[in-house]
């Protein structure tokens, strides 16, 4: 039995068939954590989702920013953006359960030392901290007025966590650390603009897992989101988006000893982002 962490998929179904061909997954024995983003920009988001889902306990997914969108569009409260590709998931006869078992998935997965969360974590948070948030969010999202959130979900203030936030600004703040963050600045603020290599980062910017006093250290955490960083594999981080949709890489981690497996992808065009 062994547990695979696995990079952003953004709809590259193609690829994961052939990763998951080099690790030998076998369902009956195996699981499959997914960091998020199962969907969008690659050509196959229906095939992802699909999968993803039959795989039913064998598979823990959090949700990405690309999720999101893709539940938003779908309930009408977004627009679809220029190079979206999610045209087969909205046109697919089974979409309405698709996209209402996406919207329930969790924000973040803490298990066995190891905490999954597609983006990050703010530094002033503990795992447990950040799991009880996660679940605040979780249960918004799956209530019976979870539109309500979604419709305010997006903008990128408040900017500086406190626990006195309440309603949508605490929700939103928890959301844009877990499914978009990248660095934060000195005070230990998201900086959600940024999405270049770190070398390329205001000297003032860090890391969000680099920063001196993160309370998170006591844990592994398993993330993706951020393919110009590409993957990191050390003992308190598994990033491990390796930019497949920008036609590098999908890459597993096997969690009990981080055994690295890629395989390659297609070439792609356009800013990586």
């Amino acid at each position: 039995m062994a547990d695979y962490a696995i990079g952003d998929l953004q709809g590259c179904f193609t690829p994961l068939e052939r990763l998951l061909e080099r690790l030998r997954f076998d369902p009956a024995r195996d699981r499959l954590w997914f960091v998020g983003d199962l969907v969008n920009r690659g050509p196959q988001s229906l095939e992802c989702l699909r999968f993803v889902k039959s795989l039913g306990e064998r598979a823990i997914t959090v949700l990405g920013n690309h999720d999101l969108h893709l539940v938003c569009v779908a309930e009408g409260l977004e627009k679809r953006k220029g190079r979206d590709t999610l045209d087969d998931v909205l046109g697919a006869p089974d979409r309405d359960e698709l996209v209402a078992w996406l919207r329930t998935r969790p924000l973040m997965h803490v298990e066995g030392g190891f905490a999954m969360v597609h983006a990050g974590l703010l530094p002033e948070w503990t795992v447990a901290k950040a799991r009880s948030l996660a679940a605040e969010v979780e249960a918004a999202l799956r209530g019976p007025d979870y539109r309500r959130l979604l419709e305010k979900m997006y903008g990128d203030k408040p900017d500086r966590w406190s626990d006195a936030l309440e309603g949508i600004d605490r929700l939103r703040l928890v959301i844009n650390a877990m499914t978009r963050l990248r660095v934060v600045d000195g005070e230990g603020r998201p900086v959600l603009k940024f999405k270049g290599e770190p070398g390329e980062a205001s000297e003032a910017w860090v890391p969000w897992f680099d920063v001196s006093s993160r309370k998170s250290r006591d844990h592994t955490i398993v993330c993706g989101h951020w393919s110009a960083l590409g993957l990191v594999v050390r003992g308190d981080l598994l990033a491990l988006d390796s930019g497949c949709i920008w036609g590098r890489e999908l890459t597993a981690a096997r969690l009990a000893d981080r055994t690295v497996v890629s395989v390659p992808c297609p070439p792609r065009e356009g800013p990586e982002d």
